[in-house]
């Protein structure tokens, strides 16, 4: 399997289209960290100030989306990228049947192509992540804290826990459409309907259970269903992990009543509070990958192959 793995690894990081949407994310993720740098100092005051350096990760200054929204956008994008033709790209060029001809069990093939994949992806993630800190001392002035490091840690091991399930996605379309366009086509159009239709469809069905909410009561009912139909796309899934980790002061996920927040001083979560609030997120997640892998599992270890 490591000699799968290292192939695999170096097939990636030398790969034309891994470096173009490297670049892409690069350059705009500079851009999009200058711009929040920039205002800060404005956006310091409504925070904490031990939590500033978080502002870069989660601000949307000089731009339409934050950073980490932008990663989440992107972040399919490339799991994709690395899975799709993970195998149908074996069976086009016809060398499958060659590389299981050698002492190398079906296993070890595909538990060293995804292995490698989500290397990658941690090792792109990590990087950016890395960026952000590097340019937030210059623009900021100061390091982080250790609090702030913990929650960067946890938000890149959630982005690699994310883009992990278009991986194995893309690799269990690689596996049931032998064709490489078929599979890229099948992931991306997966990806546009979870992020995109499934929201709208989450309201939709909000609006048909509750259909007139005319009491605070029933609109954030309806908040609450919409939010529960809509984290079926993993999309949600990390915009909540997201909105919890790199915010301190966010305490929980939907609608809350004016009447529950008088009298009521808002103070930073500890960071285990934050845990516990999206454990059942970061479950949800861990979870969809796995169940993505063993399916292209069993079906690899099923197919037969032939020269």
């Amino acid at each position: 399997m490591s000699v799968v793995f290292w192939k695999e690894l170096a097939d990636h990081f030398s790969s034309r289209r891994f470096m173009i949407l490297l670049a892409i994310i690069v350059l705009t993720g500079v851009w999009a960290i200058y711009a929040s740098g920039q205002s800060i100092r404005q956006e310091a005051e409504s925070a904490p100030a031990e939590f500033v350096f978080l502002l870069l990760l989660t601000s949307q200054s000089g731009g339409l989306f934050s950073f980490a929204t932008f990663l989440g956008l992107l972040g399919p994008l490339v799991g994709i990228m690395l899975g799709f033709d993970a195998i149908s790209g074996e069976y086009a060029r016809g060398t499958l049947s060659r590389v299981l001809s050698q002492p190398i069990y079906r296993d070890s093939l595909i538990n060293g192509k995804f292995i490698a994949g989500l290397t990658t992806v941690a090792i792109l993630w990590a990087s950016v992540l890395l960026l952000v800190i590097g340019l937030g001392i210059v623009l900021v002035g100061f390091p982080p804290n250790a609090e702030e490091l913990w929650r960067m840690l946890i938000f890149t091991v959630v982005g690699i826990l994310y883009v992990g399930f278009w991986l194995a996605l893309a690799l269990l379309f690689s596996l049931l459409f032998q064709r490489t366009v078929t599979a890229a086509l099948g992931s991306l159009a997966l990806w546009l309907f979870l992020t995109i239709f499934a929201p709208l469809i989450a309201q939709l069905a909000a609006a048909l259970i509750v259909p007139d909410p005319s009491t605070p009561e029933g609109v954030v009912r309806q908040v609450d269903i919409a939010n529960m139909f809509s984290r079926i796309s993993p999309s949600t899934l990390y915009a909540e992990t997201v909105q919890i980790v790199l915010n301190p002061l966010a305490r929980g996920l939907g609608m809350v009543l004016a009447e529950q927040t008088q009298g009521f001083q808002l103070t930073p979560l500890a960071l285990s509070q934050s845990l516990l609030l999206i454990l059942p997120q970061l479950t949800t997640l861990i979870a969809l990958v796995a169940v993505c892998f063993c399916i292209s599992y069993i079906k690899f270890m099923r197919t037969e192959i032939r020269a």
